[in-house]
């Protein structure tokens, strides 16, 4: 793991809180790690990726809170200071990005332009 990067999103507490879960469910495979960032496709142009992964050779790697994350480089272009939360309430609809590097973003949250 030679790739290691300094942290370059930010999860907020209840989005931390529901990674957690995910991983503590039963037959979640421990040797994945949270991969985090874009491709193309969705309304706006780009769409995220925030998923359980394998790490590949050329990830660059970080960990928030103890949870180890997966990042292809070039990603970091269009991540760089990105929160993602989970909201609570009724409106909740799962992980909402907030990311200052978008130009455009879409009215379901998941894609973005730059």
């Amino acid at each position: 793991m030679d790739n290691v990067i300094s942290t370059p999103v930010v999860f907020t507490a209840n989005a931390i809180h529901e990674l957690r879960k995910l991983m503590a469910e039963d037959g979640f495979d421990q040797g994945q790690v949270l991969r985090v960032g874009v491709k193309g496709g969705g309304c706006s142009g780009m769409s995220y990726i925030l998923a359980f992964d394998e790490a590949q050779p050329d990830d660059e790697h970080f960990t928030i809170e103890g949870i180890p994350c997966v990042m292809k480089p070039a990603h970091g272009l269009y991540l760089m200071g990105m929160e993602i939360d989970w909201p609570t309430g009724l409106e909740a609809r799962g992980f909402v990005f907030t990311n200052p590097n978008a130009s455009k973003t879409c009215g379901c949250g998941s894609s973005f332009a730059v």
